[in-house]
This record gives structure tokens, sequence and C-alpha cells, in this order.
């Protein structure tokens, strides 16, 4: 069995995330842990429904058909239960097929800290101070937001981002926060050819870009978009910041403050991730929607 995680696309899921555990948490939540052990352990036989991030994760796994060869991405489980508990998840993935072989079950503690011990690009999970922590950590990872999973049998992996504070430091935020938009689009523009601080989601990003590399464009199964809601002339910064990074991005919105939903929509986004919780709300009602509480706007 391999002992090494490297020259992979790595996602760490909590077990929440990738299941619907609403009623298992509602029993935890009003009658305690030993009656949630009770409630888990009578229905161990019985496969859970697919959470928030099942679509997300069913796709990345796919991936691997399409990459040939070794897998090439690995999806993680950590999880607050005890192994006793997490049985019936783990019975609920080989239910479903799923090729996950690796898991940490953190008996009520927070499991943020195996992420960079499994080496995970990603993290995804329901707990908001996990996520925080994993971001702390170095790592991406977002709260997902979404109200219901959504489902897309395409074979392309569609992955939608926000600029700053995401892919990119909040540098140039943190100017439009304090001095407002035109101080920011004066200081965008002085700053133009000056390469932006890479954000949370910058080295995600490259290692998507890592497994693109395998194929043209036209027929790479991961798509890329930032969707942003600068407008010129703020979008130069923004573009010569990816090609200092060599980091290929197909598709960039500038939206100049309009709503991002239909145009994550039209895209046919399989996940959207921002730093701001008024865009995130408004697009988990259609998108898988990861929240990233990083930067000025969640300070």
């Amino acid at each position: 069995m391999p002992g090494q995680l490297n020259n992979r696309l790595v996602v760490a899921i909590s077990s929440r995330a990738l299941f619907n555990l609403d009623d298992s948490h509602e029993v935890y939540q009003t009658e305690g842990l030993e009656a949630y052990s009770r409630y888990q352990i009578e229905r161990e036989d019985e496969p859970l429904q697919p959470g928030e991030a099942f679509p997300l994760v069913r796709k990345l796994l796919r991936l691997n058909d399409t990459l040939g060869g070794d897998a090439q991405v690995e999806v993680v489980l950590l999880s607050r239960n005890s192994a006793d508990t997490g049985l019936r998840v783990f019975n609920s993935i080989q239910h479903y097929e799923l090729p996950i072989s690796r898991a940490a079950f953190c008996g009520g503690e927070s499991p943020w800290r195996y992420i960079n011990a499994f080496g995970c690009h990603l993290f995804l999970s329901n707990e908001a101070e996990d996520v925080r922590y994993a971001l702390d950590c170095g790592v991406a990872a977002a709260t997902l937001v979404s109200r219901t999973a959504g489902d897309d049998d395409s074979g392309q992996l569609r992955f939608a981002f926000d600029g700053d504070a995401v892919i990119f430091s909040d540098e140039a935020e943190q100017v439009f926060k304090r001095d407002g938009l035109e101080a920011f689009t004066a200081s965008e523009r002085a700053a133009a050819r000056q390469p932006l601080g890479g954000g949370p989601f910058k080295p995600f990003l490259a290692a998507l870009h890592q497994l693109q590399q395998a194929f043209p464009p036209s027929e790479a199964p991961i798509r890329t978009a930032l969707v942003t809601a600068r407008s010129a002339p703020a979008h130069e910064r923004v573009i010569r910041t990816l090609r200092a990074w060599n980091i290929r991005i197909d598709e960039s919105i500038f939206l100049g403050g309009l709503d991002k939903t239909e145009f994550l929509r039209a895209y046919q986004a399989d996940v959207f991730f921002d730093d701001q919780q008024t865009h995130c709300a408004s697009a988990s009602e259609h998108i898988a929607t990861g929240h990233v509480p990083h930067g000025v706007a969640n300070g």
C-alpha cells in the first residue's frame, strides 16, 4: 500500500458534508452523545443520503478514470465521529461505491489537525471553526452553505472562484473597504503590473492547473473560472498576476458589481468559492457553495 500522496490532488471532506446527517445531528443536539451513538449503531446498515458535497466528491473521484494510470485524485474523510459511530459513514461510502479508503475519526475532537499530515490541498466542512483552523494551517478550506445537493452527470468538473481574498490576497479589498471604490480603482490602475499576493486558494488552483496540463484546453476534464466583482480597469492586475504565476484560468468574468448567481448558473459551476457571505447566500440556492472565512470581509 503506498505510503505517500505526492503528486496527487488531495481533498479532505467532513462526514456531514459528504452525507446528510441532519437527523442524527439533531439527536445529538437534543438527546446527547450516548443517544447519538445508539442511533448510528442501530442504523449502521442503512445508507445515508447524499450531502451537499456528494456530487462534487463523486465527480472528483471519477477524474481518475479520465486521468489514467495511478489515482491522481484522493479524497480523505475527516470526521468528528468515533470509529464506532463512523462505521455507518464507511458503510455508506461502500454502498455508493466511492473509492475512499483513508479517514480520521476523531471521537468528538476537531479533525483539522490531520489536514497537513494527509497532504490536503482542500478541506470542505460544515463546521466553520474547523475551516478557519484549516485556513490557519495554510490549506484552502471552505464552509459549505448550500441548501441542497445538486447533481450533474456531465464528465467535466467545473470550479468557480472569487478573486480577492480567495485566489488572491485581500490587499486590494482592504483598500476598497477602507477608502471606497474610487480609491480602489486608482490603486489597482497604479499597481496594474505588480502581481497580487496569493490567497488561500492559490495552491489549490495551482494543483488543478497541474492536472489540466495533461490535456489540451478543449479536452480537459477540469475547467476553472474566475467570477469577480471587479471590472475594467481593475481587470489588468488580475490578468497579469495569473500570468506571473503561470496558472491558466479558463474563463474570467468581470461583473462590475452585478450579482454572480446567474453567471455561475450559465457557467454550470459544480462548486463556487467566495469570501463574501452575501454572494454565498445568493449562489447557495442553486450551486454547491463554499464560504471562505478569510480576509477583511470576515475580520
